[in-house]
Formats: structure tokens, C-alpha cells, sequence
């Protein structure tokens, strides 16, 4: 689908090509995005949206852009592709409420609801029933990967690091994690440093935000924290903190950083604990999240509600766990308690 046509449909401006490695840099200035201009030391906030439409209305996301005094490099927030985590809603909004653009170096872009309409509704999927987060990097084809196609090209122009915050789905909580691309040495270290419990290694899916910058060249790294549908305080407030260790360590800006995620709470893979088959009905858990198991240990329990009768559920591999159903009624198969190994 051409530009023109991209416009037509959204009332939107798709940012211009990234300039090329032979272009000099541009000397420190105002930022100039979705046809606003961020001066050095000004904060704005304006919609991704350019004009009303009726397709274009899906991306009336606010923007909150924070235009540093001192050149530095660009960090971008990106929360709520899912529509139903709205912990990193509140990170978001928080982290740019709190940065002082008169001492900021670099540039601050936040997308707190990417999936607005996701966030009206509680809905994790946007209008036409598909999943933003399996649509990137975009294209004509939905609504959902037009809006993609839209919020990629701009990222993919502006960013020089992307932190996308997250939730666990689906009535699942995740111990504060950061996930990661192992194989990139600079969104490791950022991972590290962001400072959450552990750091869960993985390219991640296609179609995915942080897989689709990463190919672009752009380190993107994942926060996972907490239950969908929720605001949860001790989890917005680690997030906010863990993106001010990014912004500490990018050299944005200044302040105390909490320590790095240890070495050996870095992983490279994980596995579930699913229901076994025939053996559904009410689940409660018998190891809290960050708990260290191995294999054999009883991580659950499965009462039949008709027959009283009780099954245990095993850890099938050794590591810790990050991941959690809530309480509630499950069936063969379904996905209980996530555990991730070195």
C-alpha cells in the first residue's frame, strides 16, 4: 500500500525515511515528530493522530515526547500493545511526569497506549480481533497492521533504544522480568541494568515490537510484571525505577541506580507446567512466584469438583519460577506455572 494511501485512510503522516549512516549529524535542536516540534527542554503531549478518521481513530494514542537541553541518545516507551496490561501504562506516564527536560540528555518518547482501543474496552486484541504484537512490522492488509505499519515506521525512525512494557495474559501474573535477545550484547547489558528480578533470554516471536526493531538494528528489550486488567503499585514502581536504570545507564541522565540483575539469574530457556490431560478442575498453586524448584517437586494442585478428587502437578525441569496462574478453574493442558533454567 503506497504512502498517499496510508494517509488517506488514517489522516496521518508516516515520518520520513531514516537518514542515512553517509549523512552528517544534525546539530542539537527541536525534535520534529508527527508534525510537531519538541524544543530542547520542552515536554509535549499530543495524539499520534493527525486528523479524524474512521480507521485512524484506532491510533489516537497520546504521545508524550520530553525534548532533552543537551543532545543524547533517543529512548522510547512503549505500553499497552496489549490492551489489557495496563501496568506499563502507569510506568510510562510515570517515568515522563518525573523527567525534567531541562537536565535530560537525549530525547524521551512514550507511546503509553498503543492499543487504545484495547485500553477503553479491557481487551487485549484490537477491533478486528487480532493480536498488535504479531502484526509488526506492518502492512495494508487489517486495521490492526496498518495501525502496526504506522506506529513501526515511526519508532523504527527515532529510536535508539525501545524498553516495551508488558504484563503476564490471560489471568497469568510474571515475576518483574526483563526479556532479551541474548545474542545482542547491547540489549543485554541493558537488560541487566534495567534491574528486574531476572532476565529471561529470547528473540522473541515473530511479528512481535521488540523482535521487529531488534531486526531493524534497534536494541528493544521487554518488562514483564504482574497480572493483566490490574494497576499494581510495587509493580509500576520497579518498572518506573528499572527504566530510570536504562536511562542512568544510556547517559541520560543522572541519579542512583539500583544493582544490575546478576549473572546467574540471567536464563536462557524455560519451560511450563501445564495440566495434565483429564486431570482438570480448580487450580490453586503450591510454590509462590520466584520460588527455586526442581524437577519432581509438587508446583500445584488440581481439585475435580465433582468427584473430590485431587491431582498434583510436578515441576518438569529444575529452575525458578516466573511466572503463575491465579486460582482458578483450568483444563487439560492449559498453561500454569512458567519456569526458566541457565
Amino acid at each position: 500500500m503506497t504512502r498517499l494511501v496510508l494517509l488517506l485512510l488514517t489522516g496521518l503522516l508516516l515520518p520520513a525515511a531514516p537518514a542515512t549512516a553517509a549523512e552528517p549529524p544534525a546539530a542539537w535542536g527541536p525534535l520534529s515528530f508527527l508534525e510537531r516540534e519538541i524544543a530542547p527542554g520542552e515536554k509535549r503531549k499530543f495524539s499520534y493522530q493527525l486528523s479524524r478518521t474512521f480507521e485512524g481513530s484506532f491510533l489516537d494514542t497520546a504521545v508524550f515526547v520530553a525534548r532533552g537541553q543537551r543532545a543524547g541518545p533517543t529512548l522510547c516507551l512503549t505500553a499497552m500493545i496489549h490492551g489489557d496490561e495496563r501496568n506499563g501504562f502507569e510506568i510510562a506516564r510515570e517515568v515522563f511526569a518525573t523527567t525534567d527536560a531541562t537536565r535530560l540528555a537525549g530525547t524521551l518518547i512514550a507511546l503509553p497506549a498503543a492499543n487504545v482501543h484495547g485500553f477503553r474496552t479491557g481487551s487485549r486484541y484490537m477491533p478486528d480481533r487480532r493480536d498488535l504484537n504479531r502484526a509488526f512490522p506492518g502492512s495494508g492488509s487489517s486495521n490492526t497492521a496498518l495501525v502496526a505499519s504506522i506506529i513501526f515506521a515511526g519508532l523504527r525512525e527515532q529510536c535508539a533504544v525501545l524498553v516495551d512494557l508488558h504484563t503476564g495474559s490471560f489471568e497469568r501474573a510474571n515475576l518483574p522480568q526483563v526479556r532479551v535477545d541474548l545474542a545482542n550484547p547491547h540489549a543485554l547489558d541493558l537488560a541487566r541494568h534495567f534491574g528486574a528480578a531476572v532476565v529471561l533470554g529470547g528473540a522473541g516471536p515473530k511479528g512481535s515490537l521488540r523482535r521487529e526493531l531488534m531486526d531493524a538494528g534497534i536494541p528493544a528489550i521487554i518488562y514483564e510484571a504482574g497480572l493483566p486488567l490490574r494497576f499494581e503499585p510495587q509493580e509500576i514502581a520497579a518498572g518506573v525505577q528499572g527504566t530510570r536504570n536504562v536511562m542512568i545507564r544510556l547517559g541520560m541522565t543522572t541519579g542512583n541506580a539500583t544493582a544490575p540483575t546478576p549473572p546467574d539469574r540471567v536464563f536462557s530457556r524455560s519451560g511450563w507446567a501445564r495440566v495434565p490431560v483429564g486431570q482438570g478442575g480448580v487450580f490453586y498453586p503450591a510454590r509462590e512466584l520466584g520460588a527455586e524448584v526442581r524437577r519432581g517437586d509438587v508446583i500445584a494442585r488440581i481439585y475435580e469438583p465433582f468427584t473430590d478428587e485431587r491431582f498434583e502437578v510436578s515441576a518438569p525441569l529444575d529452575g525458578y519460577i516466573v511466572g503463575m496462574a491465579v486460582p482458578q478453574v483450568v483444563f487439560s493442558g492449559y498453561a500454569l506455572v512458567h519456569i526458566a533454567q541457565p
